[in-house]
């Protein structure tokens, strides 16, 4: 596709508001109703990952989608272990509140994925990979993003469990030695819609008044 002029006026100011709205919309969801997912539109917010940015164009998100009850199992499985290890590094205050956390939507949530980075793959012949081989991994971290926001534009809800054991979940799933684990990501209709963070509501920790943007 040939490319073109710069367009500063491209967008109404009705669709970037629209667009802000989205973003602050977006929240990490834990409560699903166990409503089925339908197909056609789960593909439609999957197409996200298509247009997002990537390393040397390398596109090295890998994504599994765990349907079995042995695969969702044994993720269940690593989340409870990881989530008792990480209450026992917690005293005070945090010990607490710890365990009213909603740290995992896996009870119900109809779509659940394992989204993996591709370490070793040939496409983008690793350019920008050379010497930050991070950017790979980051590269999926941005694909997410913009799925998220497709998933929250159709109502849909997305939860990303990070409190899992990543090498147990990759021998679990059996998956190539060359991906490492980026996301687990709980995908349904929201069963409550928040405003704010859950944590800040429970009072885990508040968000920053402001962004702190220092020179050099």
């Amino acid at each position: 596709m040939a490319a073109t002029a710069p367009q500063p006026d491209r967008f109404a100011p009705a669709f970037r508001d629209e667009l802000s709205r989205l973003m602050r919309w977006r929240r990490d969801v834990r409560h699903f109703r166990p409503d089925p997912v339908d197909e056609a539109l789960l593909d439609r917010c999957l197409d996200a990952f298509r247009l997002a940015p990537s390393v040397g164009l390398s596109e090295p998100w890998r994504i599994l989608r765990l349907d079995s009850d042995a695969a969702r199992q044994a993720a269940r499985a690593n989340f409870e272990a990881a989530n008792a290890a990480a209450l026992a590094g917690y005293d005070g205050e945090k010990a607490a509140l710890y365990p009213r956390l909603k740290l995992s939507g896996m009870d119900r949530a109809p779509v659940q994925l394992a989204v993996f980075c591709d370490e070793a793959t040939p496409q983008g012949a690793g350019l920008g990979a050379a010497t930050m081989p991070e950017m790979r991994r980051y590269s999926v971290v941005a694909a997410i993003s913009m799925f998220w926001l497709a998933a929250r534009a159709e109502g849909l809800g997305v939860g990303w469990v990070s409190v899992l054991d990543p090498d147990r979940l990759c021998r679990d799933l059996a998956v190539p030695a060359d991906w490492s684990l980026v996301a687990y990501l709980c995908i349904g209709w929201p069963e409550v819609e928040r405003d704010h963070p859950e944590l800040e509501e429970v009072g885990w920790e508040r968000r920053a008044e402001a962004l702190h943007v220092e020179g050099r």
